[in-house]
């Protein structure tokens, strides 16, 4: 018999040879794994060359180890949260006044989206829908002003122009006489009447300047915002909602849609008291003869916009400007607005806004507190939609979450 010459390794097998019985109990050179073929992945070793290698290892380097917890490390990473935090504590405050700037135009975009979209349901695009709504705004301010500034310029000339005659009457009563030699006060006008009270004049001119361009800055800035924000409204709602994880997507979804048209409804509701305040205004003023009706008529629907106080702002003005004309003509002007001032608490404005918002008394009157003291009438006038939107919070999100625990 010839001899075949060694038996082939396992190895050594050809691919179409069936395995020897042994050869099943027998492990293949392969089955010791090296020491790093344990590791977990995502964990990082060294190549023969002492490189790092392994799973971690991407385009941008292989993350090296993570720094031991030391002492100064964590002191240093402390006081470094505080530096951020107080820094960015200074660039909120340093940036107030145009965060106060963007909230009102965000305020006022969701106002008026409705009118958009119902302006887009009639067949109106997009573009032209914004830019009908702008148009309006610019218009009613407009016209607000062109009702305010005429009346306040020629009063104020008029003023200037008696100023005289009151001083001549002044001078001839014997009890101001008496009070100006006893206190000597032709003296102290004199002797204040230096360089210092001409430069701190000036500079009180200077002061009046900058704060009517600085209001006309930011009422064009509202204005731009708010068109943008009108442009852009649905896009910006979908960014925003795109934050939320998408398990909880759908849900705030709904939640923000009802608070979005709840203050677009409350703003549509208030708008409507004020036009109807300033129209019954207008036409009292016209029965009775106040001067300027159209700009009393227009401080009152301003004025009403003001939660709570801001009725009896508006009433107390025209009053004053009713006593100034006549006696009786002022007792007209108080006994229609405390008539009118209860047909609208308690039949008109429960009637409008019981569609929109349903806001407790004392919660109402709490926010608008609170919204003055911290951004004055704007905060007033938003006050009442943040208690809406976070009862609806309440409702929806907070107290079921209670209940179930």
């Amino acid at each position: 018999m010839a001899d075949d010459g060694p038996m082939a390794s396992s190895g050594d097998r050809e691919p179409g040879r069936a395995p020897a019985p042994g050869d099943r109990n027998r492990k293949p050179e392969h089955a010791t794994a090296p020491e790093h073929a344990d590791r977990p992945t995502g964990t990082t070793g060294t190549t023969d060359d002492g490189e790092p290698a392994g799973n971690g290892s991407s385009r941008f380097g292989t993350p090296g180890r993570p720094l031991k917890r030391s002492s100064f490390l964590v002191g240093f990473t402390g006081a470094a949260g505080v530096l951020l935090a107080y820094a960015l504590y200074l660039g909120l405050r340093n940036a107030a006044g145009i965060l106060v700037l963007v909230v009102i135009a965000l305020f006022l975009a969701v106002g008026l989206h409705p009118a958009v979209v119902r302006l887009r349901s009639w067949g109106l695009p997009h573009g032209l829908a914004v830019a009908v709504v702008a148009l309006t705004v610019v218009l009613l301010l407009c016209g607000g002003l062109f009702a305010l500034v005429p009346p306040i310029v020629t009063q104020t000339g008029q003023f200037i122009e008696q100023l005289p005659s009151y001083l001549e009457a002044l001078r001839r009563n014997e009890t101001v006489n008496d009070l100006v030699e006893r206190y000597d006060l032709m003296e102290r006008v004199q002797s204040a009447a230096n360089a210092d009270t001409v430069g701190q004049a000036l500079g009180g001119v200077l002061g009046g300047a900058q704060l009517i361009f600085g209001t006309v800055f930011r009422g064009l800035t509202v204005l731009v915002l708010t068109i943008y924000f009108l442009a852009y409204f649905d896009r910006l709602r979908d960014l925003g909602y795109s934050l939320v994880p998408r398990s909880r997507r759908e849900r705030v979804r709904l939640i923000g849609d009802e608070i979005l048209t709840k203050v677009g409804a409350y703003m549509v509701g208030a708008l409507s008291i004020a036009v109807l305040a300033g129209v019954s205004t207008f036409v009292f003023a016209l029965i009775v003869g106040l001067p300027y009706p159209f700009a009393l008529a227009v401080v009152v629907a301003v004025t009403d916009l003001i939660p709570q106080i801001g009725a009896t702002l508006g009433a107390v003005i025209v009053s004053l400007v009713g006593f100034a004309t006549d006696l009786p003509v002022g007792i007209a002007c108080a006994v229609f607005f405390l008539i009118y001032q209860q047909v609208e608490n308690y039949l008109i404005y429960p009637k409008i806004m019981r569609r929109s918002v349903s806001v407790n008394e004392v919660a109402a009157l709490v926010a608008a507190l609170l919204g003055v003291s911290l951004l004055g009438v704007v905060g007033a006038l938003i006050a009442i939609p943040a208690v809406a939107a976070l009862q609806l919070i309440l409702r929806e999100v907070v107290l079921p979450r209670q209940e179930s625990r």
